[in-house]
């Protein structure tokens, strides 16, 4: 078995060689960057840097990036269809913003641990918006999976340490979630008419040795692209059967999430981060916090739309 599943990664990184990451033209260093999602109504990707409080877009085609000052930390942007183009997780709660860049808030933050905030989410084919929450100390447990439906923010999965990427499967019956601290990604049974989750497991165990699980997306064939923090690669993972299939290496330790985008879905925009690193890591690799790109044999899923 052992030999079959080296034979097997062997092939695959002979598939890929020659391909590598790129620098994706004209966009800033981040802090912390995260949360890439192709937004399918613009043909454009959005991006934050968490820690640097701005929210980013970027248009391949004009190759331009522009940048919103949020005023406090944003965990995650989803797109939106209707009165607002995106929705924004902030400190102080959910916003929607339209085309003019405004932001109008629409539910406060939920009553949490002090020092907590909103981390990563994404929008189920139904239209909600899941995020998660964390502390902003790492406190344990302290945080918590929420689904918001236009009117409230309601808890799915209590007792969160780092709420991280979260997909489904194409036929919407699977929800795969990531907590960071579980150094595993779960899978949970999922009723698309209502949003209830059951039957929870762990779907792929993560190995110390390749970082820790963060961002996650889903290609076209089920499989998972997931970011990992502190292991310099975006990998594939099978979620049917824990097997890795195929590594991404990245040039910057803390790789935090990916999205596919591009006209046929087939690029694979990477976000980094240079926060946490040490002044000697930061000269070892120099373009950490960096927006990434590689161009793949799959596609992705669209992402999903808030309404």
């Amino acid at each position: 078995m052992k030999l079959l599943l080296l034979l097997s990664t062997l092939l695959i990184t002979n598939l890929l060689m020659g391909q590598k990451v790129e620098l994706v033209e004209n966009t800033p260093v981040a802090i912390l960057g995260e949360g890439t999602v192709w937004h399918p109504f613009e043909k454009v990707l959005y991006w934050v840097d968490i820690t640097g409080e701005k929210l980013h877009r970027y248009d391949p085609v004009k190759k331009e990036n522009k940048t919103y000052p949020t005023g406090s930390m944003i965990g995650t942007v989803v797109p939106a269809a209707g009165e607002f183009t995106v929705l924004l997780a902030l400190e102080t709660g959910i916003y929607g913003m339209a085309v003019d860049g405004v932001l109008h808030p629409l539910t406060d933050y939920p009553n949490e641990l002090q020092g907590n905030r909103f981390n990563d989410g994404k929008c189920d084919s139904a239209g909600r918006f899941w995020v998660g929450t964390m502390n902003k100390k790492v406190v344990k447990e302290a945080g918590n999976l929420y689904v918001f439906d236009g009117q409230a923010l309601t808890v799915k999965q209590a007792g969160v340490t780092i709420s991280n990427g979260i997909v489904w499967s194409s036929d919407g019956q699977t929800m795969y979630y990531i907590d960071t601290a579980e150094q595993c990604i779960f899978a949970y049974d999922f009723k698309q008419a209502t949003g209830e989750l059951s039957n929870r497991r762990i779907a792929i165990n993560v190995p110390d040795e390749l970082g820790a699980p963060d961002g996650m997306t889903i290609d076209s064939e089920g499989m998972l692209w997931v970011a990992h923090w502190g292991g310099h690669a975006v990998i594939q993972w099978n979620p049917n059967t824990g097997e890795q299939l195929r590594v991404i290496d990245v040039p910057a330790p803390h790789v935090t999430s990916c999205a596919f985008g591009g006209a046929d879905l087939n690029t694979l925009f990477i976000s980094t981060a240079k926060e946490g690193l040490s002044e000697e890591q930061l000269q070892a690799y120099p373009l950490s916090g960096s927006l990434f790109q590689i161009a793949l044999d799959v596609q992705g899923l669209p992402a999903g739309v808030y309404r």
